[in-house]
C-alpha cells in the first residue's frame, strides 16, 4: 500500500493541531481528504495511548478543572429532526484537567455531562496524580460526589461558584450569559483560599477552540462523527503537552512538568503511529484458483 512521505505527514498533523480543518488541509497539501481523514484516526488511536501510558505520575501542586462544550452532527435539540443521525450525535462535553502550575492536560474525556462521566473523569485523574493536590472545579453539582469517591479524604477541594445574570446590552443572541461574580467554596479538605480558580483550565479552554477547528462556533467546522471527534481530542492533547512550547514556561507542559526532558514534534507523532501500525504478516503460497469446466 502507498504511503505518503513522513515529511508530509508531519506537516498534516501540524496542521491538524494547529486548527487547520481536514478539507482545507486536503486542499494545501495536494492530498485526498479520505488520507487526511485516516491519518487523523490512526494518529489520534496512537496519541491516545501514549497520553495514556506515558502520562503518569505527575507531581502537580493544583489542579484545575473544567467543561468545554461542543457539539456531534447536529444540536441536541435538533437531533430529533435531523436525518439520519449518527450514534452519538447531539451535544459532547470534553472534560479536562489542568496542573495550573506546568499546564499540563493531565486527564481529559468526552462524554455527556452527568454524574457518570464526572465519575469516570475523576478516577482516571485522581490515578495519574502522585501526591495530595488542590483540587478546583466549577459549581458543577455532579463534583462533589465524584471527588470524594476518586480521591477519598486525599484532596483539598474547592468550588468556584459562578452567579450569572442578563447582561445589559439587548443584542444577545449569540452572548454568553454575563458573569457576575464569583464565590470560592471550600468543599473538602483544607484548601488555600488564595488559589481557588478556574483561570487557567478556562483559558485553556480557548486554546481548545482556536487550536480544534470543529470546536469553533458558528460555523460547519463540527464534527459529524462521535470517533472522529476524539481522535482530533487525542491528537490535539499530546500535540499541546509534548509539542508546543508555552509561551510563559519557554518550555512544553509535559517539560514542565517533568514528564519529559525533550521537546518533540509532528515527525515525532508521525513515528508513533508507524510504530502503532500492525506489521504485515507474511504471504501465504500462492494457489491457483482451477478452472471450471
Amino acid at each position: 500500500m502507498r504511503r505518503l512521505p513522513p515529511a508530509k505527514r508531519a506537516q498534516i498533523v501540524a496542521m491538524l493541531a494547529e486548527g487547520v480543518s481536514l478539507r482545507s488541509i486536503s486542499r494545501l497539501t495536494d492530498t485526498s481528504i479520505n488520507t487526511v481523514t485516516k491519518l487523523l484516526v490512526d494518529a489520534g488511536r496512537a496519541c491516545r495511548d501514549f497520553h495514556d501510558q506515558h502520562v503518569r505520575s505527575v507531581n502537580a501542586e493544583r489542579v484545575q478543572v473544567d467543561e468545554i462544550w461542543s457539539f456531534c452532527y447536529a444540536k441536541e435539540k435538533n437531533v430529533a429532526m435531523a436525518k439520519r443521525a449518527p450514534v452519538g450525535a447531539g451535544d459532547v462535553w470534553t472534560w479536562t484537567g489542568i496542573d495550573a502550575d506546568s499546564k499540563l492536560i493531565v486527564s481529559w474525556l468526552i462524554g455527556p455531562r452527568d454524574g457518570r462521566s464526572a465519575y469516570d473523569f475523576m478516577m482516571d485523574l485522581a490515578g495519574r496524580l502522585t501526591r495530595r493536590v488542590q483540587l478546583t472545579t466549577d459549581g458543577l453539582s455532579v463534583y462533589p460526589g465524584a471527588v470524594e469517591d476518586a480521591f477519598g479524604a486525599d484532596v483539598d477541594y474547592a468550588q468556584l461558584v459562578n452567579f450569572y445574570g442578563q447582561p445589559e446590552n439587548p443584542d444577545t443572541r449569540y452572548s454568553p450569559a454575563e458573569c457576575k461574580g464569583a464565590v470560592p467554596t471550600p468543599v473538602q479538605g483544607d484548601p488555600d483560599p488564595a488559589p481557588i480558580a478556574t483561570s487557567y483550565v478556562e483559558r485553556h479552554n480557548l486554546t481548545m477552540r482556536m487550536s480544534i477547528r470543529r470546536f469553533t462556533r458558528l460555523t460547519n467546522a463540527f464534527s459529524k462523527k462521535l470517533e472522529n471527534h476524539a481522535h482530533h481530542v487525542a491528537l490535539y492533547t499530546v500535540f499541546f503537552n509534548f509539542c508546543r512550547i508555552h509561551k510563559s514556561l519557554r518550555v512544553s507542559p509535559a517539560m514542565a512538568a517533568g514528564v519529559t526532558d525533550v521537546l518533540r514534534d509532528a515527525e515525532w507523532i508521525v513515528g508513533l503511529v508507524d510504530a502503532a501500525a500492525p506489521k504485515p504478516g507474511p504471504r501465504g503460497p500462492y494457489r491457483k484458483r482451477p478452472i471450471s469446466e
